[in-house]
């Protein structure tokens, strides 16, 4: 019988599941929040065409994802021209737009016809003080006036103060303060732009912006220590309206939070549906990677092609009868298979089954216990896998 943590696709611990209503907290209308054609092209040598990033939205939408953040006007004409395209396509997610707190910036979104706009603010101090030389004063007449104009266009309005994670308190109590008590825009984000804070961090920001203010809380961050998906998921868990990323964890640096990650781990270890299709944003992914020739690590969750692969001769038996057994999702939720290689780590089954697979009979145990030491011997040699052809040209010593 399918339990919540067992099924056909995945088998993981059921002992995620001995909570007491820990999901109980995630907002209902949760939004996914996806910045690929924006914070993902910010990726060091990535550049979308026009065409590319309409197929991106299209793909993205049909996949499910809430909010798409088509990308920022003020970059070129051709940014302009394929935010438009994209709005124009009626696709079922919402599209935003991506501002600095100018008027111009925030009229050129209008213009693109979006639902909406991310408004980015300077507030960490190292930007403001080596970067801009700017006061929390001049960021708040700045917040103010974009603010304003933007509500006065009607557009859905997310204040974006950027490095949020390394502001001096006072000028972050001043800056939400002034924010709220003049224009209130509909939502405002907790942006760790450099991926540093950690959960105490993020939970004593999480409740100085409950204190302070009463708008829709979102969450951006960035992968610098390894914590982007995990500290995605803790404000999931608890109550955040939106979390942004991106797929393949594009993104400057060490790139934001992996947005197929946070589906996946919300699915399976959570067992709760984002009301996100993972195997189109599968799809998605895939068409990302091609058209940015942004290469991911054959090991990276999810979409790694080694993830599969599998060389010690332990359990190999398992990967093609069992797979559940040697992994906890199904390499075929994700429309791959089991893949046994042979090297250093192989053992006796591994032999039996590369026999098998080139129709090869051979029930000589000594012989295929030799097959196996010079196949050891090889992989250590060679500092590699064997390949089929390499393995034939080794059996040839023995049959």
């Amino acid at each position: 019988m399918s339990k919540i943590w067992k099924n056909d696709n995945w088998l993981v611990s059921e002992y995620n599941f001995k909570h007491d209503g820990i999901t109980k907290k995630i907002a209902k209308d949760f939004k996914i929040h996806d910045a690929t054609l924006r914070d993902g092209e910010q990726t060091p040598g990535v550049v979308f065409r026009k065409d590319e990033k309409v197929e991106i939205a299209r793909l993205l939408s049909e996949a499910g994802i809430h909010r798409i953040e088509a990308g920022m006007p003020a970059v070129s004409k051709d940014d302009r021209d394929a935010i438009e395209e994209i709005k124009k396509r009626g696709y079922k997610s919402e599209i935003l737009a991506f501002a600095r707190a100018t008027i111009g910036d925030i009229e050129l979104c209008n213009d693109c016809g979006v639902d909406g706009v991310v408004i980015e603010v300077p507030i960490g101090k190292p930007k403001l003080e080596n970067q801009f030389g700017w006061t929390v004063d001049n960021v708040i007449e700045k917040s103010l006036k974009t603010i304003e104009r933007a509500k006065q266009l009607g557009l859905y309005t997310v204040f974006f103060p950027y490095d949020t994670t390394r502001a001096d308190e006072d000028d972050l109590t001043k800056l939400i303060s002034a924010v709220t008590a003049n224009v209130s825009p509909d939502s405002i984000g907790i942006v760790d732009t450099m991926g540093c804070v950690n959960r105490i961090g993020l939970d004593y920001l999480m409740n100085k912006f409950r204190s302070e203010c009463d708008l829709e809380l979102e969450f951006h961050t960035h992968n610098d220590f390894g914590l982007g998906v995990a500290n995605s998921i803790h404000a999931i868990l608890n109550g955040f309206n939106t979390v942004h990323g991106c797929v393949n964890g594009m993104g400057e640096r060490t790139g934001n939070a992996s947005i197929e990650e946070i589906v996946a781990v919300m699915k399976m270890l959570y067992g709760v549906d984002l009301g996100i299709d993972l195997r189109k944003l599968i799809e998605a992914c895939d068409f990302v990677q091609k058209a940015s020739g942004f290469k991911l690590a054959v090991n990276k969750p999810i979409l790694g092609t080694a993830n599969y692969i599998r060389e010690s001769g332990i359990g190999v038996e398992c990967l093609f009868n069992s797979p559940l057994t040697m992994f906890a999702t199904n390499p075929s939720y994700y429309g791959k298979n089991s893949k046994m290689v042979l090297g250093k780590k192989s053992g006796i089954a591994s032999i039996e089954i590369v026999l098998k697979d080139n129709n090869i009979i051979l029930d000589d145990l000594d012989k295929k216990k030799a097959i196996l030491g010079d196949v050891k011997q090889f992989g250590t040699d060679m500092k590699r896998n064997v390949t089929n052809e390499e393995f034939l040209e080794i059996l040839k010593k023995y049959i």
